[in-house]
């Protein structure tokens, strides 16, 4: 008869495992951006879903859709695959666009809106605004560098160089 094996020390199931980002990526910085992105706006699609505030719920669907999409594209390594589509330059106009979008409807939010739920929404989306501007940042310099350098290779070559 087998011995049972400590609680901690078993393994996910593979179908399980190959379904899991890479360790590596998850302490990665773009790794824990994209994570924190997809959480905050889920958090606060779900914020607006309680509010009176219905009517922003797209925004932060979508974004979260987008987050989600990207990181698990960058865990499993599909920028590297497909080099048709530069993707920082994507990234970047997704983090863009989020935050302007995220800044202006939680003004709105905060605003013109009195319950709770909306409140709340709106404090997530500001921080939601600060982590896209932080992702835009970090990937602007990425893309700065790249042009400086004529575009020859992509900035994540360059890193492990």
């Amino acid at each position: 008869m087998e011995e049972p094996e400590p609680a901690g020390a078993a393994e996910p199931p593979p179908a399980l495992r190959s379904l899991l980002p890479p360790r590596e990526f998850l302490c990665s910085r773009k790794g824990q951006l994209l994570l924190a992105e997809s959480v905050l706006s889920f958090i606060t699609f779900i914020c607006y879903i309680a509010s009176l505030a219905a009517s922003f719920m797209m925004a932060p669907l979508l974004e979260f859709m987008l987050a989600l999409f990207l990181f698990f594209a960058y865990a499993s390594k599909l920028n590297e695959k497909f080099k048709g589509l530069y993707w920082p330059l994507s990234d970047f106009l997704r983090c863009v666009t989020a935050a302007i979008i995220y800044f202006a409807i939680s003004i709105a939010a905060v605003s013109k809106y009195n319950d709770g739920a909306s409140k709340a929404a709106g404090v997530f989306g500001f921080i939601a605004t600060i982590v896209f501007a932080i992702d835009f940042y970090i990937t602007f310099n990425d893309l700065v560098t790249f042009l400086k350098q004529g575009g020859s290779d992509s900035p994540e070559r360059r890193k492990s160089e």
